[in-house]
């Protein structure tokens, strides 16, 4: 498996900690102090990336969709003035770039449509993603492609065959392009059941030179310690500061404690798988001496 540095100087890779994403995507509610409020609690919880969604909505939002009416926090509105309200521009993007840089964490954002990677372009990304509904988006990725920045892929809602063709994609552009693909199932909240783990042993097999992450949609939290213990170089989980709150992602999310434990309970899992070499550590000469004495007395009478 090839290490990918980003830009930022953070390694995702074999050998390098499992690099953990905050996913704000459209959590902000379209506030930029609320996003700032979620980038705060990511440094605080040490996540390594707060991530957002960047979408033009008048390419993103089918016509047929654009008048139905909408209940939202700002009253009643036609669909596509919601998802302009809730969008950030350039001037909450040059903010929040600014902030994290401030603040020492990455940042970048899933582009939804060709308009946004150039959007995006204007702030240097350390990384784009593409997100599960956009992965036969084939015109997309090849945009992202032509920046030559890390590609994330996301594979919910996807065949394996539809995960080839993206692959494959990528690879006939640049055999060591760098490139990163999440294992992922698209249900929001997702069911134990349906998550799948094993997926991400299955991906590694499968594509042994390329970094195997998890996006995961489920309320709990050792499911994601798991998929790390699987092997998972990456991260993902959407985060809120209060799962209560008006929108489509908050209820499946996690709130700030919750990625408070979740960074800390994959870094000590991190430390306790060690490197698979039986050893005697010096904290049990102690017992052994007075253990195996004890025994070997008994046994010598």
């Amino acid at each position: 498996m090839r290490t990918i540095t980003l830009n930022t100087g953070r390694k995702i890779g074999q050998g390098q900690p499992s690099y953990v994403i905050a996913e704000i995507g459209i959590n902000h509610n379209g506030s930029l102090e609320l996003a700032k409020k979620l980038i705060d609690e990511a440094v605080a919880a040490k996540a390594d990336a707060v991530k957002f969604q960047k979408r033009t909505p008048e390419v993103c939002v089918p016509r047929d969709q654009w008048n139905v009416m909408r209940d939202t926090p700002w009253g009643r509105m036609t669909y596509i003035d919601y998802k302009r309200k809730t969008e950030f521009g350039k001037l909450e993007y040059t903010a929040i770039d600014q902030y994290c840089h401030e603040q020492g964490i990455d940042w970048f954002a899933s582009a939804w449509d060709v308009e946004s990677v150039d959007f995006l372009e204007a702030f240097d990304p350390c990384l784009y993603k593409l997100a599960s509904a956009s992965l036969t988006d084939l015109a997309l990725i090849e945009k992202i492609l032509h920046t030559g920045r890390p590609l994330m892929l996301s594979t919910g809602m996807s065949t394996m065959a539809e995960i080839e063709e993206a692959i494959s994609l990528v690879e006939e552009y640049d055999t060591d392009y760098p490139l990163l693909v999440a294992h992922s199932t698209s249900a929001y909240p997702c069911k134990p059941e349906e998550l799948n783990l094993r997926m991400v042993p299955t991906l590694q097999a499968a594509y042994p030179t390329i970094p195997i992450g998890y996006s995961g949609h489920e309320t709990g939290l050792s499911t994601t310690v798991a998929a790390v213990t699987l092997g998972a170089t990456f991260v993902e989980r959407h985060f809120t500061l209060d799962r209560a709150m008006w929108g489509s992602d908050h209820a499946a999310s996690v709130e700030p404690q919750g990625l408070q434990r979740l960074v800390r309970d994959i870094r000590d899992v991190e430390t306790a798988l060690g490197d698979g070499v039986k050893k005697v550590y010096e904290t049990e000469l102690g017992p052994m001496k007075r253990l195996r004495l004890n025994i070997n007395s008994a046994f010598s009478v």
